[in-house]
């Protein structure tokens, strides 16, 4: 029983840990603002970026990536290989506490509790490096690519989950002997459904075409905008 109730304790702080909304805290100390008043209202880099600038949107995205690797390193400290599905479950844990905040519960205009949060998608990062390092070499720029060529944010953050699923498989089920523990691949699958999960709004503005464009496309409307008849007739 004592090594279920570590694997309890374990989940139980890895929610706690991811749940630190960063984001809140440093735009905050740095503007004054609070986040979930801004654009989105998460409190994922994203937003602080657009709430306080580039320093604001880097420093949370390392908070939040550091929530998910120290929630895999705090299972594997405590657990010791004993039950590899706690070292699974712990960065799940923690993309759950960033997105479902229990330190920001408030009521909606329904008067029903709901807790905020982010999108998942920066201590998703960090659980996969968490797992194995090196598989930082494949989801971050694999992210960075969908985020300037394929133009949205909310993809980005799927596409970070997606990654993990396939570095993890090919770890595990590749010819040979494994060179991973199976049940990693299962990481990747249960950060997609949280991930999905949190995205749902941006998913239906995905399907109705009018979700905020980012990269290299959003540069190509705004060129657009700006040589377009209607623009230069009014100026």
């Amino acid at each position: 029983m004592s090594n279920v109730f570590m694997a309890i304790w374990v989940i139980i702080v890895s929610y706690l840990l991811g749940a630190i909304p960063f984001g809140l805290i440093i735009v905050k100390l740095a503007t004054g603002k609070d986040i979930r008043s801004v654009e989105s209202g998460r409190t994922g880099g994203t937003n602080a970026l657009r709430a306080a600038g580039a320093w604001a949107g880097l420093l949370t995205g390392i908070f939040d990536v550091l929530k998910g690797a120290s929630a895999v390193w705090i299972a594997q400290w405590l657990v010791q290989g004993n039950d590899v599905w706690v070292e699974v479950l712990a960065p799940i844990a923690a993309i759950i506490g960033h997105n479902y905040s229990i330190y920001m519960p408030e009521r909606d205009e329904n008067g029903r509790l709901r807790l905020r949060g982010g999108a998942g998608g920066a201590p998703c990062i960090g659980g996969a490096i968490g797992l194995w390092f090196p598989s930082a070499l494949f989801i971050i720029p694999t992210g960075l690519a969908v985020w300037y060529f394929g133009g949205y944010a909310s993809l980005t953050t799927m596409s970070i989950a997606v990654t993990s699923i396939v570095v993890f498989s090919i770890r595990a089920w590749s010819i040979g002997p494994p060179i991973a523990p199976w049940e990693y691949s299962f990481y990747g699958v249960f950060a997609l459904i949280v991930l999905l999960w949190a995205l749902r709004p941006n998913i239906r503005r995905l399907i109705q075409g009018n979700e905020r464009l980012v990269g290299l496309r959003a540069k190509i409307k705004a060129r657009k905008k700006a040589h377009s008849p209607s623009s230069s007739s009014s100026q």
